[in-house]
Order: structure tokens, then sequence, then C-alpha cells
């Protein structure tokens, strides 16, 4: 059952038989003498927490039961599957069909797909207006302009139902998430926690801040529950229900139990609200019964059954029209099972009079164009506003119909609105390059430059408004206290002394849960700041590339190779001059002093070539051998430098969180009270952590309770890297900026 009208309705249960005769009596009003007397209307009783399952099978043979009574149409209530099966019988006996789907077990609609009827002539009509939900989440997502977004539907939807709304959010570059819930929605919480690390978790958690939930409303109630309960859901979390039909009460129930801002899309009638054209006797249209208020009916009927009563109006319409024409068709007896019965032959033209009709009923205007449905559909978009509370109150934001479109705004309106001249207290802390002091005027208030002080110049200059900023007294950025409070810059925004926060701060879980954050402009990491060693000149390092034993073996083999080459060379000069004829030259290599041999070698060593020419073979094969020799010792000496001069450049110890860990040399902390402490507290005392190097950090960052190694500022923690052998873990966008 569910009320459309407004809110704090009374509830009851009308039941679709009930319903069906009361559409029916009205034909007795006609005025019409014979047609009270004719059996027009006759009803098949069906379970309706089984339809989807038991219709599949009964469906078509309880229908064949009353063509064999003889039916001028037939008016079903079903399932996709269902109807496609009497879609397939009514075509082939030409029988009028309006269909109503119904939705299963609560769940969203899907659009059912019915085969080609044969001939190309159908028979049934959709009572119903095709499925809009897509069309209505794009206009949502659109003047949200979310970019990113998870969608939860339940075993009982058709996902293929999302496949035209998926390719359009693809199109525009939006990234859409699907995840089934399961009958067991505690369950899929549970296995959330065992199944993913805590890095995971809060991915997870800040997916969940978009959510679409195509589920019934028992299902979102109890999935936004579970969500608050596990700390998954966060105050500035979006829910977006999507169903045809809710209640009022769930609604309430809903905006209730959500922690955040809750937005609902459920379809209405507007013509409900004129009662006088609604109820007026004369109009044979709508039952007294429906309109006497002390009933409640009209209030709590089910979008199908609704559309049940207009179809029943719709044919006895039709009917009235076939007797005022005269052209009534008599109700044939037909056989599903006979294969040589003959289809009803008056079946086109009864399909043809209820096509041209349209009546004005409870849903509104019903009538069926050239497509062979009901083309008029209204959505009302409710919403409540982000809070700290539960109690929440939800308004209409705007109203959505195939014709016009989005008809209100759905944009949040926090903090465009009011702020014109308006005076806005900033507490800030002093972080280079976020947060700086700027050169004051002697007796004028203290300014402020960096980064996030531009972005509050550039917000105040957009929005209008003024801003007074103060440092945070404690300078902290804010942690929770074991009491529950918090300190620092968090602690002032929660106490109301300031209206904004401005500085480094890092966007964590628990930060979120107490205090909206805007989005974030750079990510997020943890670094190691550490001294840069002192540069060491040492004029000797031109020998480091080698060992003393190598340079002593270099300084050896120059003299020997030289004698060599000297004794060589004499021995040469002494064969020649025996054998050439007086005045002749001799071949040698330069002169044949022993000072001469000794400086070939040398410059040959160094790649500087000789003054002479070697003719003699022994002399060839001595200094061929020795200049093989002075490549391959260059070639060391010019690689080993290279090394040693580029090792001398990255002689760090520490390089890692694992080297940190491991060395005793260096003492090492961070801020006190800030989100890297608590990133390696929830780090080091998680007994799933894999990686013992954050236990081994903790244990030293929180030495008597961080007072020993960490820091209370980070410029304090940077003075003690300066003075001490100290290093200090900061994020790395604060350790990068030069100091």
């Amino acid at each position: 059952s569910r009320s459309r009208s407004g809110w704090s309705k009374p509830w009851c249960y009308l039941s679709d038989r009930s319903r069906h005769h009361l559409a029916s009596e009205q034909l007795c009003s006609l005025p019409a003498p014979c047609y009270s007397s004719l059996p027009v209307f006759d009803s098949v009783p069906f379970s309706s927490t089984n339809y989807g399952k038991m219709n599949l099978l009964c469906a078509p043979p309880a229908a064949c039961e009353l063509m064999n009574q003889g039916i001028l149409a037939l008016v079903t209530s079903t399932g996709c599957a269902s109807a496609s099966a009497l879609q397939s019988l009514t075509d082939a006996m030409h029988i009028p069909h309006l269909y109503i789907q119904r939705n299963s077990e609560g769940s969203p609609r899907t659009a059912c797909r019915f085969n080609p009827s044969p001939g190309g002539q159908r028979y049934t009509l959709a009572a119903r207006p095709p499925v809009r939900l897509n069309d209505v989440m794009l206009t949502l997502v659109d003047e949200l302009r979310w970019q990113k977004f998870i969608v939860f539907y339940d075993i009982e939807y058709d996902i293929r139902g999302l496949q035209g709304f998926l390719d359009q959010t693809s199109r525009q570059g939006v990234d859409v998430a699907l995840q089934r819930v399961d009958r067991n929605i505690s369950k899929v919480f549970t296995n959330l926690f065992t199944t993913m690390r805590t890095e995971e978790l809060n991915r997870y958690r800040d997916t969940l801040r978009r959510a679409i939930l195509l589920l019934s409303p028992h299902g979102a109630h109890t999935f936004i529950q579970q969500a608050v309960e596990t700390n998954l859901a966060s105050k500035d979390s979006h829910w977006v229900f999507v169903n045809e039909e809710i209640s009022d009460t769930e609604i309430l129930e809903l905006t209730h139990s959500a922690l955040g801002r809750m937005t609902v899309i459920r379809q209405i009638f507007p013509l409900w609200k004129d009662s006088s054209t609604r109820c007026m006797r004369q109009n044979h249209r709508i039952s007294s019964l429906l309109c006497d208020p002390q009933e409640g009916y009209l209030q709590n009927l089910e979008v199908s059954n609704l559309y049940l009563y207009d179809s029943v109006l719709m044919l006895a319409n039709a009917f009235y029209r076939k007797l005022e024409d005269r052209k009534w068709h008599s109700m044939a007896s037909l056989n599903c099972i006979r294969k040589s019965t003959k289809p009803w032959n008056g079946g086109w033209s009864m399909l043809e009079t209820i096509q041209k009709g349209n009546i004005t009923g409870l849903t509104g205007t019903m009538d069926f164009k050239d497509s062979g449905s009901n083309s008029h559909v209204q959505f009302e978009i409710l919403g409540s506003s982000f809070s700290e509370t539960f109690g929440k109150d939800i308004k209409r934001l705007a109203t959505w119909d195939s014709v016009h479109g989005l008809n209100g705004s759905l944009k949040e309106s926090r903090i465009e609105n009011g702020m014109q001249g308006v005076t806005v207290k900033v507490v800030t802390l002093l972080e280079d390059p976020f947060v700086m002091v700027a050169e004051n005027i002697l007796g004028q208030p203290k300014r402020y430059k960096g980064f996030s002080i531009d972005v509050l110049d550039a917000l105040a200059k957009i929005l209008g408004f003024k801003y007074e900023i103060y440092q945070v007294a404690d300078s902290k950025y804010g942690s929770q206290l074991p009491n529950g409070s918090w300190n620092g810059m968090i602690g002032d925004l929660i106490n109301k002394r300031a209206d904004l926060a401005v500085s480094a701060i890092t966007i964590t879980p628990e930060r979120e849960n107490v205090v909206d954050f805007s989005k974030r402009y750079l990510d997020y990491s943890v670094g190691i700041l550490l001294r840069k060693p002192e540069e060491k000149i040492n004029i000797f390092s031109l020998f480091a590339p080698f060992d003393l034993a190598v340079w002593a073996c270099i300084a050896a083999a120059i003299p020997v190779v030289g004698v060599l080459i000297f004794l060589l060379n004499r021995l040469q000069a002494l064969r020649s001059s025996s054998q050439n004829a007086p005045g002749q030259p001799s071949n040698g290599v330069g002169s044949g002093s022993l000072h001469s041999a000794i400086w070939i070698v040398y410059g040959a060593f160094v790649q500087q070539g000789g003054d002479g020419v070697v003719s003699s073979v022994a002399l060839r094969i001595v200094m061929g051998s020795w200049w093989l020799f002075t490549l391959i010792v260059c070639s060391s000496y010019t690689a080993n430098l290279a090394a040693y001069l580029t090792v001398s450049r990255m002689d760090h110890a520490i390089r890692s969180f694992q080297d940190l860990a491991r060395q005793i040399d260096v003492d090492y902390g961070t801020v006190r009270d800030s989100a890297v402490y608590d990133y390696f507290r929830n780090k080091g005392t998680n007994p799933l952590e894999q990686d013992s190097t954050y236990a081994e950090l903790w244990r030293t960052i929180s030495k008597n309770n961080g007072m020993d190694y960490s820091v209370s500022s980070p410029s304090e923690g940077i003075r003690k890297i300066k003075a001490n052998s100290f290093c200090s873990l900061f994020q790395v966008t604060a350790a990068n900026k030069p100091k």
C-alpha cells in the first residue's frame, strides 16, 4: 500500500479483486439499461506475493478459461514473464489485452520485452506508462554534477534495465560502479569487513558518499541502517532512492535513518488535488467509495492497482461507445486448445475503439496512441538537506514529466545563498607553503599568504563574504581525545568558535564524521624528511677509483716497459748499424736514450702518442701490448670514477620506512595529534597488518606518549632536524617545500 497525496495519511489495504469489482460496478450507473444484464466483467484471483513465479504457469490457462466463457477484452496485472505469455495468447485469439506491469517484490520496475506480434497486429496495450526512471536519474546526475557514484540494486531488479543509463553516463565520462545487494543485507556489510583491508574500506566509504539505491523501500531502509551502524556512512553522504512506489511513511523512515542527504524519486498523480473534478458523481468515472475521506482508500492504493482501476473504466467507456454506435460484436467462445479455433472477428474493431478513447481517472489522463502505451507519467523528487542529526524534514524539490522534463532545482544551496556581506571566522595553522605570515605593517592585524589563503580569497571574492582569520591556540590540526572531544582546528569548528578552517589539513575518515571537507586539491602521502649530509671535499679523491696496490703496479709498469723498449731499441740499432752502409740511418724509436723510451711509454699511457715510428717487430709487439693495457686501465678508471662520484652524492643510509625501522643511529618522529601520527597509530596497532615495519615505527614514535621523539608542530620538527641527527615523517607536500 502506498500513499501519494500527502503526509501522515491513514494506512489500509484494498485487495485487487475488490478493486476490480469496485470499478466494474460503476457500469451499472451508465445510461444503458441493457448494460447491467451483460456478463461483461469477471476476474481471476491470484496471490499478490507469488504473482511473478506462479502466474507464468497459471495465467495462460486462466485466460483460456475466460476466453472459453466469452470475453470482449482482458485486463491483467502481472510480471513481465506472464505478460509475454498472455500477449502471445491474445494476439493469436485477437482479444484486446490491457496490461498493467507489477513491481517484483517492491523493487523498481524495468521495461518488459515483448515478442513481435505475427502479422504486425498487436493486441496488447500497456496501461502503465513505460519505465522512465533512467531519464529521471540522468537528469538528477546532470543537475547534481556527479562524476562518480555507485548504484546498488537487489536480486529482483533486472540489471538490463540500466543499460541505457550506463551507456549515457559512459559517454559523459561519469564513473559508475554497480553492486548487487542480496536479501541478507547485514551479511553484505559483514563480508566487507572480513575481505577488505583498512585502506580498501576507506576507499569504499568514499564511494558510498554518492549512492543510488534501486531497492525496495524495506531493503533501502535496512541498507542505510547497516551503513550507518558500521560507520561507512558520513554526514556528507547523498542517498538517492529510486522507486515508483513508496509511501509517505516509508519516506519518513528512510529520511530519519539516513546520515547525510536523502533524495527520493517516486511517481505521482497531480490530478488527485482537484477533488471537485475527481469525485463528481455524474462523471461516472470514480467510485464514491474512493472519494469518501473516511475510508482513506484513495490515499493508500498501490500504483499498479490505480492503473488496474482506470483500465477497467477505460474498457467501460469503450463498451459504452460501441453500444451507442451500434457496432457491438457478440462475444465469441474461444477454445485455446483446439487448432481449428478461429480468432474473434471483432477484436481489431474493439481494440481501435479502446485506442481512440481517453478517460480521466485515478492516474490522471489515460489514452493510447499508435505506440500502444499510455505515455502520461509524472515523477516527484523529494529531498532533505544535509544535517548533523537524523531527524530531518523532507520537502518537494522538483517534478519531472515526459513532456516538460525537470521543473525545479536539485542543487544544494547551503552556501550559495546568504553569504553576501557575511563575516566568516576562519581558524588556521601555519604550514609553509600553504599558510604563512606575510610582511605586516606595524600596528596592523597579521596578514597571511600561501596556497590555502589564495583559495580563501578566491571564495570570498566569488561569494561576497568577508573573513577574520586567527591561529589555533594549541597549534594542532585536530584529533579525537579519549573523552570523545576534539582538539585543534577540528575542535574549534565543532565548538562553533570558527566557521571555517583553512590550512594543510588532511582528510581522514575520523574527521569526516564530524566536519565537512571541500574537494581535495593535493594528494596525500607520507615521506621522510632528514638533514642533507654535508659535502666532504677530498683532494685525493682522484685516486679513489683504484686501490693503492693497483696504482703501485701501474707506477712500476711504466719504467719496466720503458727499460724493455730501451733495450730492444739498442739491440735493433746495433743490428742495423752492422748491416747498413756508412751514413745510412737506422730504424728505431726516436732517439736511443733511456728517457726518450720512457717518455714514449708514458705518452702512450696517457693516450698522447709517441715521437717516433716503430718499425721493429719486437718493438711493435711490446708497444701494442702496452697500448692494450693502457686502454683497459683508462676505461676502468673512467668507469670507477663516475660510479664513485655518483655513489658519494647518493650516500644516504635511509631511503624507505624499512631502512628507518632497522637503523638505530638516527631518531625519528612526527607531529603529535596530526594525520600522519594517526596514520602510523592505526597501521602500527592493527593486528591484521602484515608488514611489521609500521609496528616498529609506531613503538618509537609513540614512546612516552609521543613526547620523546615526536614534536608539537612541523616548524619544531624542522628545527630539530637541522640541529640534531633526527628525521621526521611528514606529508610529502609539506616536506618538499624549500627550507
